[in-house]
C-alpha cells in the first residue's frame, strides 16, 4: 500500500514510518495539514495515518473536511488524547481505527493490515489461489504446502494483485503504490518484480497485457 503519515513528532513519525516501510508498504510522511492536503490532491493513497494535534490545525475538522468530499480513504487516527469522547468524536467523524500514544508498532502493522483487508472487500486474512494459500495477516505464502519466502518489495506487489483480483493495474499505478515521493524507481523495476514472483509462485500468478498492463492470472 502507500500510505500518507499526518504526525509532527519526529522520533515517532520515524519510528512509524520506518515501521510501516519494514512492512512493504511505502510511505509519505508530513508533519503539517496542508501538506497532507496537498499530497492528497495528487496521489491516490491506500491509507491515511493522522494525527490529531498538528501545528497547523486539528485533525478532526481535516478529517471531517475530507469525509464531506467524498474521499474514502481509509484513516487510523494515532493520538495521546485518550478520553472515551476524543475516541467517541474520532470514530464519528469518519475515522476507521484509533489508535492512543504510546502504541506498540506491532500492533499499528496488524489493525492497519486489518483496515485495509476491509477495504478491500475481504476481511478474511485466508485467501486461496489454485495451489496457493495466503495468509494475509501473517504475510505467509505456501505454494502447494511448501512455504515461498518473499521479500518485502514482492509481497507489497503481490499484494496489490490480490486484493484487486481481475483487475489490471498499469505499470505506473503499481509504482505508486510501491513508492513514496523521492524514492529512486528503475524503468524496469516492475518488470523485475513480476519476473521474481512468477519464478517463486508460478508463471501464471500475475497475467500481462501488453501496453496496458497486469493483473492476477486469470488461470490460477
Amino acid at each position: 500500500m502507500r500510505v500518507l503519515l499526518v504526525e509532527d513528532d519526529t522520533i515517532l513519525g520515524a519510528a512509524v514510518r520506518d515501521q510501516v516501510r519494514a512492512d512493504g508498504h511505502s510511505v509519505d510522511w508530513v508533519t503539517r495539514l496542508d501538506d497532507a492536503g496537498d499530497h492528497l490532491a495528487s496521489v491516490p493513497y491506500d491509507l491515511i495515518l493522522l494525527d490529531l494535534m498538528l501545528p497547523d490545525g486539528r485533525g478532526i475538522p481535516f478529517l471531517r473536511r475530507l469525509r464531506a468530499k467524498g474521499d474514502v480513504t481509509p484513516v487510523i487516527i494515532l493520538t495521546a488524547l485518550d478520553q472515551v469522547s476524543d475516541r467517541i468524536e474520532g470514530l464519528n467523524a469518519g475515522a476507521d481505527d484509533y489508535m492512543v500514544k504510546p502504541f506498540d508498532l506491532s500492533e499499528l502493522s496488524a489493525r492497519l493490515n486489518a483496515v485495509a483487508r476491509r477495504y478491500s472487500g475481504n476481511p478474511n486474512p485466508l485467501i486461496e489461489i489454485g495451489d496457493l494459500a495466503i495468509d494475509l495477516a501473517a504475510r505467509r505464502i505456501t505454494r502447494a504446502g511448501r512455504s515461498v519466502p518473499l521479500t518485502a518489495r514482492e509481497w507489497a506487489l503481490f499484494e496489490a494483485f490480490v486484493q484487486r483480483p481481475g483487475q489490471l493495474m498499469s505499470k505506473a499505478q503499481l509504482e505508486e503504490r510501491l513508492y513514496a515521493f523521492g524514492d529512486e524507481v528503475e524503468s524496469n523495476t516492475i518488470e523485475v518484480h513480476v519476473s521474481r514472483l512468477r519464478k517463486k509462485l508460478g508463471h501464471g500468478v500475475i497475467e500481462t497485457v501488453r501496453g496496458i498492463g497486469y493483473r492476477l492470472g486469470t488461470d490460477r
